[in-house]
């Protein structure tokens, strides 16, 4: 018997060098015959966002819808779940997507939604993460994989990559090493979470 489709829908609002990782993994490692798994969709929240012509050039399907249409939050939540939905994604995948989730949204995709963040939760959630390690004085910073909650970067780790912090570190600099390490950590991530799907 042929396993199911587990469709991944990558949501982002910017450049989308995360999601370009990823869709360059789920390719290089052949995630369509190990796990029947294929990125199926791109969905962005600004309609000028670069990775959305980025995804279309690496065969993805790519949509946006744009927050600034709705009057609420929760209005341009169910929308979007609506666009997510017609994908029936295994998993749904946040790669900068610059959006706070309403809990109706995390609550439809229990179990299924991801995140990146760029600290070592659970130090740091929210803003200006490399900002705050330097300034805390930490010795080193990184990126968590986390399953997403209602409580904004409080969901369990998945994975995580350390990065040091070098004397003289600026936000911009360490913020760079990080993503280096973002776009080996989250494949990775989600390979792992593949492989223990039936």
């Amino acid at each position: 018997m042929q396993a199911k489709n587990k469709n991944i829908v990558i949501l982002i609002s910017g450049g989308g060098s995360n999601m370009a990782a990823i869709a360059r993994a789920a390719q290089q490692q052949e995630w369509e015959s190990r796990f029947s798994a294929r990125i199926a969709a791109v969905i962005s929240n600004q309609p000028d966002a670069k990775g959305l012509p980025l995804a279309q050039s690496m065969g993805i399907a790519a949509e946006a819808l744009s927050h600034k249409s709705f009057d609420s939050r929760e209005a341009f939540d169910a929308a979007l779940m609506k666009v997510v939905d017609r994908y029936q994604p295994a998993l749904v995948v946040l790669a900068g997507f610059m959006r706070i989730l309403t809990p109706a949204f995390v609550a439809h995709y229990a179990g299924r939604l991801i995140n990146i963040h760029p600290s070592l939760l659970p130090l740091f959630p929210g803003l200006h993460t490399h900002q705050r390690a330097i300034d805390a004085g930490c010795k080193e910073a990184g990126a968590t994989v986390h399953q997403v909650t209602a409580e904004l970067d409080h969901g369990p780790a998945l994975a995580q990559a350390v990065v040091p912090v070098l004397p003289g570190d600026t936000a911009d600099a360490l913020a760079a090493r990080v993503l280096v390490q973002e776009h080996l950590l989250y494949p990775r991530a989600i390979e792992s979470w593949l492989q223990t799907q039936p």
